[in-house]
């Protein structure tokens, strides 16, 4: 079956059906990617909501231009969890009952949007999350960052540890949310540490949480944490803050 084929399949499963499923994908300074991870991830849905983080590059004009999805323009650079956060919100106020996000850098393959949809389908949890270390398959051209995994590898693991999450991978940003679940957490991370913040709050609201496997990819030198977070000591340091942080207000509502 080809995609297009495919494409047709999914959109009449959803349509006959009342579930309404939106794909949001933030984007800072990915003109070389934009258009076609878009196109790509058109091949499977309508609903597409390009969430653009201050770019500087030209993505934000082949956005502003683009005539078949949704979109959130920032003036200027609020953070990766911010255009997270803008996602949900517009998912909410627009009534959509499930939201994925996908990342536009080809880290995320939007072949793989059917596997969420086929979970989506069975209604059996509120956060569906990708994880590359559930089967791990590198399809990348170079080796995954060592202190990348390493860190990944140590916050996971003290999430689980303390929250009892029984996850493989806490920075995947490909997922799936059931958007009526999220009414309760209270996201206000704006920067990479976002998802740690959401998975502390998904634990204290007791959120059923399923990991499906996704490729790990990473093929471009380049790529980098802005500023200080590059530095793997301080990019450490910045999220066992938000982890502490959030943990006290976790303890306070439980309290």
């Amino acid at each position: 079956m080809n995609k297009n084929n495919n494409h047709r399949n999914i959109g009449e499963g959803f349509e006959n059906s009342s579930i309404r499923v939106l794909t949001a994908i933030p984007v800072f300074n990915e003109c070389r990617y934009v258009s076609q991870i878009v196109s790509a991830v058109k091949q499977f849905t309508d609903e597409i909501l390009v969430i653009d983080d201050g770019s500087t590059d030209g993505s934000q004009m082949w956005i502003s231009n683009c005539p078949f999805i949704r979109k959130i323009i920032h003036s200027n650079n609020q953070g990766y969890g911010q255009s997270i956060i803008d996602a949900i919100d517009y998912a909410q106020k627009n009534k959509f009952h499930w939201l994925i996000t996908i990342d536009c850098d080809h880290q995320h393959q939007p072949e793989y949007l059917p596997r969420f949809y086929d979970e989506i389908k069975k209604d059996n949890c509120d956060i569906i999350s990708g994880s590359r270390y559930l089967v791990p398959e590198n399809k990348g051209t170079l080796a995954s960052p060592i202190d990348r995994i390493t860190i990944n590898k140590r916050i996971t693991s003290l999430l689980n540890c303390w929250f009892n999450l029984n996850i493989t991978d806490a920075f995947c940003g490909f997922k799936a949310y059931k958007v009526a679940s999220l009414t309760n957490l209270d996201l206000t991370e704006k920067g990479y540490a976002m998802p740690l913040q959401l998975w502390i709050q998904s634990a204290r609201e007791k959120l059923k949480i399923t990991e499906i496997e996704v490729p790990l990819i990473y093929h471009d030198r380049k790529r980098n944490f802005a500023g200080e977070l590059e530095n793997p000591r301080c990019r450490m340091n910045y999220y066992m803050q938000t982890i502490m942080r959030e943990l006290h207000n976790y303890e306070n509502k439980n309290a």
